[in-house]
């Protein structure tokens, strides 16, 4: 290499066919087994190592550095034919799952808020509303009439709705 870079040309010759024939044995053993990709990432590596030998540093022996061009070409190569095959597994059906976090905080904050309502506007409120039992038979039950069970169910509505936005002022 030295002598190589000192002009000798017949030096150049020897070396390049000398390193022709490790980087052949060293993508052999590490190319995906496609056909002539090893040749092609011989002959790339070559490329590099020429447009480069301006950079080599003389005080280094010469193999290292020429493996290591030659690991970066493999490594450039294999990025560039797996690019597509893979998609993270944001992007991928499979491994989507539903995300119900905002349902379940939701269901939370309204058995808090319920839980905050006097005894008997919160069972009226749950059987009329969320039960959707009849009007007319919760009335029956609790004895009241219908027309005050529907007050009744209103007010602490508008009580349950106060406490989520969290102004806490009920009417």
């Amino acid at each position: 290499m030295l002598r190589s870079l000192d002009g000798d040309a017949a030096a150049y010759r020897r070396l390049l066919a000398e390193l022709r024939d490790r980087l052949g044995r060293y993508f052999a053993r590490r190319a995906p087994p496609d056909g002539g990709l090893a040749d092609d990432l011989v002959q790339e590596t070559l490329m590099a190592i020429h447009a480069k030998r301006a950079t080599f540093d003389r005080t280094q022996p010469v193999t290292p550095w020429a493996y290591a061009i030659a690991r970066y070409k493999l490594i450039d190569h294999l990025r560039r034919s797996s690019r597509g095959r893979f998609r993270p597994f944001e992007h991928d059906d499979e491994f989507a799952v539903d995300d119900d976090s905002a349902a379940a905080d939701a269901r939370r904050d309204i058995e808090q808020g319920l839980a905050a309502l006097p005894e008997r506007g919160r069972e009226l409120l749950v059987a009329v509303k969320l039960n959707q039992e009849p009007v007319a038979d919760v009335a029956r039950r609790a004895g009241m009439s219908e027309s005050a069970v529907k007050v009744a169910v209103h007010r602490s509505f508008l009580r349950l709705a106060s406490r989520l936005r969290g102004s806490g002022d009920a009417p």
